[in-house]
């Protein structure tokens, strides 16, 4: 075997390139530098490198790509971004969402902080591509079941949680509407629409149709099919279903019965 110094190794040089994705020269170094010791030259190389990326904080990245975990009654859905989308599509970038989306399932319910081994994971995509990387933000859902969505370039996706239980070829579909409709959804239904914003379209529509001289009893009704038509554009449960050519089935009717959404959360790279 080809000796590069006493204490390691042409293989271990090799094997050190692999698990960091860095050169061979900054790989000897740190080998060299730390008399051999693999776990101790990743962490070398990491700190040697990681000051060199931390004066590129201020790049902007508004590329980047969405990673979903569903296990057993938890799932998490995440987001990572990075300056350009050839680095975004690069699989070490993809594997990377991966992990931090299994990093963010061992965190508590709700809104998703960096961890430290979410740091050290964005830390090491920004070290090996060169680029600004960065966690952008996460959640960790709990309780019942589960259906997503990622689409194919990782953009955008969508995480669903139900109560009871539904096939999986139907909460995908329902996954995809709530990624591609416009307007995307922004509540269940109309028991999770504010009711302010319920009573100020009604208010203004009233307003409206008083001004343009209609009676109260027909300005009324134009009232009501203001706030029926916001609720159907804007309300998962009643909206039609994107993949229904006939634009007839709301979305409502694709779930069992007994079925009920108790939440949706649909991430679009770079828009928060």
């Amino acid at each position: 075997m080809e000796t590069v110094q006493a204490n390691f190794s042409a293989k271990d040089v090799m094997a050190l390139r692999q698990k960091t994705g860095l050169g061979m020269m900054d790989c000897k170094k740190a080998l060299g530098a730390c008399d051999g010791d693999m776990a101790a030259a990743e962490e070398w190389l990491r700190a040697k490198l990681k000051g060199k990326m931390d004066k590129r904080t201020e790049r902007p990245a508004a590329e980047g790509r969405i990673g979903i975990v569903i296990d057993g009654s938890s799932a998490a859905i995440v987001e990572l971004r990075t300056e350009t989308d050839f680095t975004a599509r690069n699989d070490q970038f993809v594997a990377a969402v991966g992990d931090i989306a299994q990093a963010a399932l061992t965190l508590t319910a709700g809104p998703v902080a960096a961890s430290e081994q979410i740091d050290k994971l964005v830390d090491t995509i920004r070290i090996t591509t060169g680029e600004n990387a960065s966690f952008a933000r996460g959640e960790k859902i709990e309780g019942g079941a589960f259906g997503s969505y990622v689409h194919h370039n990782g953009k955008k996706a969508a995480l669903l949680q139900i109560e009871g239980h539904a096939d999986k070829e139907v909460l995908t579909g329902v996954c995809m509407h709530i990624v591609a409709h416009v307007p995307p959804p922004i509540a269940i239904d109309e028991n999770d629409v504010p009711a302010e914003t319920i009573d100020r379209i009604k208010t203004e529509a009233l307003q409206a149709a008083k001004e343009s001289g209609k009676p109260d009893e027909i300005a009324a009704k134009i009232a009501e099919g203001k706030v029926r038509k916001y609720l159907q554009q804007t309300t998962l449960l009643n909206q039609m279903y994107i993949k229904d050519p006939s634009g007839k089935t709301p979305v409502k009717s694709l779930l069992p019965q007994g079925v009920t959404i108790k939440r949706f959360v649909r991430y679009v790279v770079g828009i928060d």
